[in-house]
């Protein structure tokens, strides 16, 4: 009897991960047409400045974090699959200084193409995920789809006088990422069969690898801002915190976490689309230096599926936040007065 064929994931998908979100230009066209007025004074998050979570006061001392963030696979293997998608969508609650306390699925799959194994293995990486958060998937919602879909509705709790926006950011305040860059070059490389073993590893270790710091940082009266690095890529996320908060940042190159395997590739032009497409929506507020390479911006611009958290804090602080991320994070630049611009050194 021949063995069942190898199921390959990311044949039935256009894009992967956070790499398949719509383009930042064109999300910015479609949000303008859709204003949003009479917000309930309690709703302390909402769509103002393009935050990772919704938060709404509860009561005194706790604020709801509201989430949702599913995609298309990155990954062949089910299992891992249905972990990174998990780990991406729980990243926001932390991402706000919060808590988890449970989650809700988000299941869409084309049911004539995936035996009901692989969606039970897609799941079963989730429901791992949320088991390492100590948090429940207390139930959700699943479709019949052309290509498979999963993440997750993550909520979590808050103290309100707490809460770490993405726009708050203060001028001098030190800038740290928690986890290097490259993923979605790594997509790249393994969509054309290119990748390592060794190069997959690194991917599945850092796209699994729970932002769970940020509930500390939520402590950290010192820690101003905070948000996470997904599908915009670095300098996206970042422009969002130098608008939210009337700043612009000053980013070295040199000083960046970098996955040595996706160094390798992006300088022989293996990069995804997506880095294309957000690059044409802010490249305009970034300032490169002379000279610098093509492979350098899109290393900038290079979605980051479930990506490390990005922090201001106050420099007096930064060695306490790099210990929060056990000797994985890195002081990347610092925030400037000045206008919402994005300047590498």
């Amino acid at each position: 009897m021949n063995a069942p064929e190898k199921i390959r994931l990311t044949e039935f998908s256009h894009g992967g991960g956070c790499g398949c979100k719509i383009a930042p230009a064109v999300l910015s066209e479609i949000l303008a047409a859709s204003p949003i007025s009479g917000l309930p004074k309690d709703l302390l998050v909402g769509t103002e400045t393009a935050d990772d979570a919704a938060v709404y006061r509860l009561n005194d001392t706790q604020a709801l974090v509201a989430t949702t963030d599913f995609f298309t696979p990155i990954v062949d293997d089910p299992y891992d699959f249905g972990r990174i998608a998990a780990t991406n969508a729980i990243s926001d609650v932390y991402a706000m200084g919060g808590r988890p306390i449970f989650a809700l699925a988000i299941v869409g799959m084309p049911l004539e193409k995936l035996p009901v194994s692989a969606i039970r293995q897609i799941l079963a990486g989730g429901e791992s995920v949320c088991a390492a958060a100590g948090i429940p998937i207390a139930g959700g919602h699943s479709i019949d789809t052309l290509e498979p879909i999963y993440g997750l509705v993550a909520l979590g709790l808050v103290h309100p006088d707490r809460v770490k926006r993405n726009s708050s950011a203060r001028a001098g305040d030190a800038l740290i990422l928690g986890k290097p860059l490259g993923i979605g070059i790594l997509s790249a490389a393994l969509k054309k069969g290119k990748l390592s073993a060794a190069g997959y590893a690194e991917m599945v270790k850092w796209t699994t690898r729970l932002n769970t710091p940020g509930a500390a940082l939520g402590e950290m009266a010192d820690v101003h801002a905070m948000t996470d690095v997904t599908g915009f890529g670095l300098a996206g996320h970042l422009l969002e915190m130098c608008r939210g908060a009337k700043l612009n940042a000053q980013v070295k190159f040199d000083a960046l976490p970098l996955i040595p395997e996706a160094l390798d590739w992006v300088k022989q032009g293996v990069a995804t689309g997506a880095s294309e497409r957000n690059w044409q929506g802010y490249g305009h507020e970034v300032d490169l230096p002379a000279g610098s390479a093509d492979w350098q911006r899109k290393l900038l611009s290079d979605p980051q599926t479930s990506g490390g958290l990005l922090v201001a804090c106050a420099p007096s602080a930064a060695p306490a936040v790099l210990a929060q991320f056990k000797g994985e994070a890195r002081e990347i630049g610092r925030f400037a007065a000045g206008p919402a611009r994005l300047r590498i050194t």
